[in-house]
């Protein structure tokens, strides 16, 4: 039984081994890891214009969606992404579960079709990746992101809250929360980003 629970063992460590991948594998996929301050790109055209896909999970089950609320900024001296996400979304329980999420961020015309699936579909209803032409890759920390991403931020939540109907304007509620379904926000510090070379 020790033989066969050790067995066990080292096929699990081989198999997180081959999916996860390392700096160096990440390099020749063609991405290298940046200082937030050497980012270039205007962020409110980011998430206003080229969307994004939040992803929360691990190699072994993680889910996907596209946002466009959002930002990047500094949260007690740590710099942070923040995002917007409804509970009701598949991708609430896995943020919810391993308080960690990353941002992909693609070419928009080539990956508008791509973005409206992720958005439209949800992964609690079947595998929606296969109707995209997205690649999942399982970065060097564990958390999930796609091969395809010209950018890659990686977060770890350090503050969270929900929006509510009381200090939330009236034109926003009555634009969209005519159910009384607020988002939650949450604010990420950037352990990593990945960009294309």
């Amino acid at each position: 039984m020790k033989a066969f629970s050790a067995l066990v063992i080292l096929l699990s460590i081989a198999v997180v081994s081959f999916s996860q991948n390392t700096d160096g594998s990440m390099q020749a996929m063609g991405f290298k890891k940046i200082s937030v301050r050497d980012l270039t790109d205007n962020t409110i055209r980011l998430f206003a214009d080229d969307w994004g896909l939040v992803t929360a999970g691990d190699s072994a089950d993680f889910n996907t969606m596209t946002i466009s609320w959002g930002g990047i900024g500094n949260l007690w001296n740590k710099p942070s992404t923040f995002i917007f996400i409804k509970p009701e979304r598949y991708t609430f329980g896995f943020i919810e579960k391993h308080q960690s999420y990353t941002i992909s961020f693609f070419d928009h015309a080539e990956h508008k079709n791509d973005l409206l699936v992720c958005g439209r579909k949800s992964g609690r209803d079947g595998d929606k990746l296969k109707e995209t032409k997205l690649t999942k890759l399982c970065l060097p920390s564990g958390r999930m992101a796609f091969r395809e991403a010209r950018i890659i931020f990686e977060c770890r939540i350090i503050y969270q809250d929900s929006l509510s109907a009381e200090t939330t304007p009236a034109r926003e509620k009555k634009r969209y929360y005519k159910t009384g379904n607020f988002h939650k926000m949450y604010v990420g510090e950037i352990t990593n980003i990945w960009i294309r070379k």
